[in-house]
């Protein structure tokens, strides 16, 4: 199979981290460009508490924004982290979600205070309703390579929590390597156990660069069948509860090795850049994507 689906993720992802708070217009037009590329998903928001999380303080206006006057053959999920946060989320209309735990309670206990099993009771209950309520539910695994606290964590427990997730309904998993410790022979000998417990086309894998591998271990899964990435325009992002973490995987970057390899992802290279480079000026920052910055500076692939 030659095509490729990127989960763009870094109006959610991406800027959660950033200390710079944005106006809601500049986060509405980030999305807007993105939504000019040919992305499918592009995740939006999550509707946590402000204190938690200020950047995404603004959920329900930029949605609402969002909803009222994009595509709407576009999907914009949200993650939402608790039953409150689902209410919130299907009151405004949202049709997709995402819920999340980790392989680590240490990590569990850091982020959303409770403990991988008491993280699953808690999200039972908004699977089971949004299954009622015709709402598509994604997984996210975090540290399923390593933990800040815990350190490597074993295949075995990703496999566990990834049957937790199926259990719970949901549509597809996305295996994030958060803190960015996921070397390629790790990524091959776990995608293989993998491989041999689930359908790998209901597996995402979500990557993070902060040791340089991103782009590695993209192309290994790519090598063993994984067709779903999430990945961050400018290679923005980081995760609020990892000290140290960086930007996920740039969907620059996994553009350019996806076409290489003669793989489509109904992508336009121009606008995409244009969207991250939208971004990146609000932010003062760099790009994070080697892609990106050889293309700015040359003005070719």
């Amino acid at each position: 199979m030659n095509k490729v689906k990127i989960v763009e993720v870094g109006p959610r992802d991406g800027l959660q981290n950033e200390k710079t708070i944005l106006p809601l217009e500049t986060k509405f037009e980030f999305i807007k460009k993105l939504s000019e590329t040919g992305l499918q998903t592009i995740e939006i928001t999550s509707f946590v508490k402000a204190s938690a999380i200020p950047q995404m303080s603004d959920a329900s206006e930029l949605f609402t924004k969002v909803k009222s006057e994009l595509l709407n053959t576009i999907s914009y999920p949200c993650l939402v982290p608790n039953l409150k946060g689902y209410e919130a989320a299907l009151a405004l209309g949202v049709k997709e979600i995402a819920l999340f735990s980790a392989t680590s309670d240490a990590f569990t206990a850091k982020n959303i205070n409770s403990t991988v099993d008491e993280s699953f009771v808690k999200m039972k209950e908004v699977a089971d309703l949004a299954k009622k309520d015709g709402i598509k539910v994604r997984g996210y695994i975090s540290t399923a390579f390593g933990c800040p606290y815990e350190g490597d964590e074993p295949v075995e427990k990703l496999v566990s929590v990834t049957k937790r997730f199926f259990d719970l309904g949901v549509y597809e998993v996305s295996v994030g390597d958060t803190i960015g410790v996921a070397t390629p022979k790790q990524v091959r000998n776990f995608l293989k156990v993998l491989s041999s417990e689930f359908d790998m086309s209901k597996i995402a894998m979500h990557f993070h660069d902060t040791r340089g591998m991103a782009m590695s271990n993209t192309l290994v899964s790519l090598e063993n069948g994984i067709r779903t990435f999430d990945s961050s325009a400018g290679g923005l992002g980081g995760c609020p509860y990892a000290k140290g973490a960086t930007g996920n995987v740039a969907t620059e970057d996994v553009w350019y090795l996806c076409h290489s390899m003669g793989m489509e992802t109904g992508i336009n290279l121009d606008k995409l850049i244009e969207a991250g480079q939208y971004i990146l000026e609000k932010l003062g920052k760099n790009p994070g994507s080697k892609f990106h910055k050889a293309y700015i500076n040359t003005g070719r692939i």
